[in-house]
């Protein structure tokens, strides 16, 4: 099963150089949920952080708060789990 063309566009702005600002935390997890990522609920003594496993790799983000999109740091860093995971948007077939 493919993304949908919203996932495909998030993907394309997590890839994009210069690294970009506005990426919605929202989008990235659903994003992660369509390509089969377990993203357990954190529990109560989580805080802001998000574990996330997908395809043998895992890592923990920070959730942005209160804005809700995500900061160039964790845009980068979720690059680079995606990545390391074997998703970019070449891989994934979209055309971005």
């Amino acid at each position: 099963m493919g993304l949908s063309k919203k996932h495909c566009r998030t993907l394309g702005a997590i890839f994009e150089e210069p690294t970009r600002a506005n990426i919605r935390w929202a989008d990235f997890l659903a994003l992660c949920k369509a390509l089969g990522a377990d993203v357990p609920k954190p529990g109560k003594t989580a805080g802001s952080r998000q574990r996330i496993a997908l395809r043998g790799r895992k890592t923990v983000l920070h959730k942005p708060h209160p804005e809700p999109t995500m900061k160039k740091g964790s845009v980068e860093s979720a690059r680079d789990f995606l990545h390391n995971a074997g998703v970019t948007p070449q891989t994934e077939g979209c055309q971005c």
